[in-house]
């Protein structure tokens, strides 16, 4: 049986376990995926929780350099869920879901061409890899930020768009008037609608 996998990526300073919400609420529309929500390999340095990287002492400067540096620990996060449940990438899908640190993540994979992805969601983040990039064609992106985002600005998201439009990704970008850095009910249930579209295609 063909296999439907979603993978949600946490941001700094949380936890897998914080999106199994998220998880709950997507599986209603979704009820033949599978959603994993693992903790990221590093434990957070300045808290409580877990990070994909390093954010003490990050500029735009340095931030791309960390992320070719976690990828390492990220491959491996993601090769042993897709291990652990028998993905077959000739037949089976991958979506990608992350906020924050996570989307940085996710983006990061989608434009490297790393996985063979259905779909790729990113709340609250930003594309901060450097190209040139190498993606595997085929993937459907939902950029989500909130325009009273106070820790990634929203035209974060915009330039990502863009950038990615231009890999000849379909992308939507969904920006919402007053929200801060955080997931509303609003695009949470607009991404499961997204999801579902993504993989019935």
């Amino acid at each position: 049986m063909t296999k439907q996998i979603v993978i949600l990526l946490h941001g700094v300073g949380s936890q897998g376990n914080d999106l199994q919400p998220l998880a709950r609420l997507w599986a209603t529309t979704l009820p033949d995926a599978l959603f994993v929500t693992p903790n990221a390999p590093q434990r957070f340095d300045q808290g409580p929780g877990y990070q994909w990287f390093s954010v003490m002492g990050v500029t735009e400067q340095n931030r791309a350099q960390r992320i070719v540096a976690a990828r390492a620990e990220f491959d491996r996060v993601i090769a042993g869920i897709l291990s652990e449940h028998a993905f077959d990438p000739q037949n089976d899908s991958l979506v990608l879901a992350g906020f924050s640190q996570g989307s940085i993540m996710a983006l990061d994979a989608l434009v490297t061409g790393r996985y063979p992805l259905a779909a790729v969601v990113a709340f609250s983040g930003r594309l901060a890899s450097v190209a040139p990039y190498t993606p595997q064609p085929g993937a459907r992106v939902l950029l989500v930020h909130g325009k009273q985002d106070a820790v990634i600005s929203w035209t974060e998201s915009e330039s990502a768009a863009q950038k990615i439009k231009a890999l000849g990704f379909d992308v939507t970008l969904s920006l919402e008037e007053g929200t801060p850095h955080t997931i509303t009910a609003d695009g949470a249930n607009a991404a499961a609608k997204f999801i579902a579209r993504a993989l019935s295609a």
